[in-house]
């Protein structure tokens, strides 16, 4: 049975947010009601659709146990009730959904950071497949991705590359990324046409403001150098190039892409502020979570999550044994969302089970 208190309660208060809104609040207290408003709406939508459901299928109950209901009436309300019934079934589910607990970091824009792992010059390249399929699966959620800093590989594609991605949900979808991708294929430079197997790490950090996570300016080592590699020659004159280290941590952040190094120094602090609010955010999940299965999203990064065969055209989510025949679609970034999918209604079952527990 789903919570009736609850439900009401959630209605109540978002009567009480929106007439708040209303009478013309400004300033924090406006932005944080807004936020609010924008996260009860669609579950009072939901309620209300459920209800108004429920609501029909008693009416239907009550013409079939009325013996002065026509046979017409009968048969039809007979022939109603099976597809209402399903229907009252699946908006109570997606009600239930709608009901579990909210992670705080889902509305939050997302640093997304590859790095090649085993594999030479293989690992690179992948790296540099992999951050093209997000930047094309982006384009097609309507996010923006903006680059914040890439070492190349010496054959192409990318040794390390950092890049925000802002837009709604992002972090919520992208967060199951986070872990070890695996490929296996014949590289161009093999002649024998033997399959290599290389690496390449994911993290998906949400992108933390200076409200989620205060840094002691005391715990920071920032220094200053030449930017050099690729794409570094105008500023090998001046000292433009961060080094930002957290040193209670070890947590190390350098920034070289812009010119300017106040503008690097900004980009190196959001991203050492977010890796520092992920470390947290997982700490405290572990601290709480009793079933592992539910931390699929958690970015424990020494854990390989995904296989892209090439020669197969197969890419396997060994978390959810998932195995989806698309591999030239999904590596452009057009059929990654089925896996999201299928990853995020696996974490849901989860916490459903969780909170029937």
């Amino acid at each position: 049975m789903l919570p009736v208190a609850k439900l009401d309660a959630l209605v109540v208060r978002r009567d009480i947010v929106e007439a708040e809104l209303s009478a013309g609040v400004e300033g924090e207290r406006y932005i944080a009601l807004s936020r609010e408003f924008a996260e009860l709406s669609p579950v009072v939508e939901a309620i209300r659709a459920y209800r108004a459901a429920e609501a029909e299928l008693a009416d239907i109950a009550q013409i079939l146990a009325d013996p002065a209901t026509d046979r017409e009436m009968v048969a039809l309300a007979h022939e109603e009730k099976p597809a209402l019934e399903e229907r009252l079934a699946a908006l109570e589910h997606q009600l239930r959904l709608a009901l579990l607990p909210k992670d705080a970091a889902d509305a939050k824009n997302a640093i997304l950071e590859i790095r090649a792992g085993t594999g030479g010059d293989e690992a690179s390249l992948f790296a540099g497949d992999l951050y093209r399929m997000y930047e094309r699966y982006a384009a097609l959620q309507g996010w923006q991705v903006e680059l914040i800093s890439a070492s190349e590989g010496t054959v192409g594609g990318y040794k390390e590359i950092v890049a925000e991605i802002r837009g709604a949900g992002a972090y919520a979808r992208l967060k199951f990324e986070s872990g070890v991708h695996r490929v296996q294929r014949v590289p161009a430079t093999e002649s024998g046409g033997r399959i290599h197997t290389s690496a390449a790490t994911v993290a998906v950090l949400p992108e933390a403001e200076e409200v989620d996570l205060a840094i002691d300016e005391s715990d920071l080592r920032i220094d200053t150098m030449r930017a050099g590699g690729a794409g570094g020659q105008h500023v090998n004159k001046t000292e433009s190039a961060v080094r930002i280290t957290h040193v209670p941590t070890g947590t190390v952040v350098v920034v070289q892409d812009e010119r300017s190094q106040h503008k690097n120094r900004a980009r190196a602090m959001a991203i050492l502020r977010s890796r520092l609010y992920d470390e947290e955010r997982r700490r405290l999940a572990a601290t709480r979570a009793e079933d592992r299965k539910l931390q699929v999203g958690s970015g424990d990064r020494s854990e390989r999550i995904r296989t892209y065969n090439f020669p197969q055209g197969r890419v396997t989510d060994h978390r959810i044994e998932l195995t989806l025949y698309k591999l030239p679609e999904i590596i452009a970034g057009t059929a990654l969302g089925e896996i999201i999918d299928a990853l995020v209604a696996d974490h849901q079952a989860g916490l459903l089970a969780a909170e029937a527990a």
